[in-house]
């Protein structure tokens, strides 16, 4: 059992004001900004182990930071924007299907899995198009 600590709930409470994911450097910034001293190291630590615990959801940028947000009490996987870091939480039983089996061809049992697929959203994607190109302009001088 996971002891409850005044820095855990801390953590845990600056969770349930986020949306999307956050790095514990974010969380111990919001919890430095609002006047409580925990240290980054207890943050890690705090993070970590409310992951461990199923409360809150993990996953790796490419850069290999570690992000986390709250989540449900469901097993599901995410798709995440390369640029806004929006999240959306979708099910996957196909990948369900896929782990089990292919563990059970190699003798593995009690296995658990993360999937992550990145891209970009739709919003971000309508902000980086190009205006859509109009008529051409009408020169104003006189021909002749």
């Amino acid at each position: 059992m996971v002891r409850t600590t005044r820095q855990r709930e801390a953590v845990r409470a600056v969770f349930s004001d986020l949306e999307g994911f956050h790095s514990a450097q974010e969380v111990h910034a919001r919890l430095r900004d609002a006047g409580d001293a925990v240290g980054l190291a207890t943050v890690y630590r705090a993070v970590q182990s409310l992951a461990d615990d199923g409360e809150l959801d993990s996953l790796r940028t490419d850069s290999g930071e570690a992000l986390y947000r709250r989540c449900s009490p469901q097993h599901h996987h995410h798709l995440v924007c390369r640029s806004c870091g929006r999240a959306v939480e979708v099910e996957g039983p196909a990948v369900e299907q896929w782990a089990d089996r292919v563990a059970g061809e190699h003798g593995f049992a009690d296995v658990s899995h993360t999937l992550e697929i990145f891209g970009t959203c739709a919003e971000c994607r309508a902000a980086a198009e190009p205006p859509a190109a109009g008529p051409a302009p009408v020169s104003a001088e006189p021909s002749g």
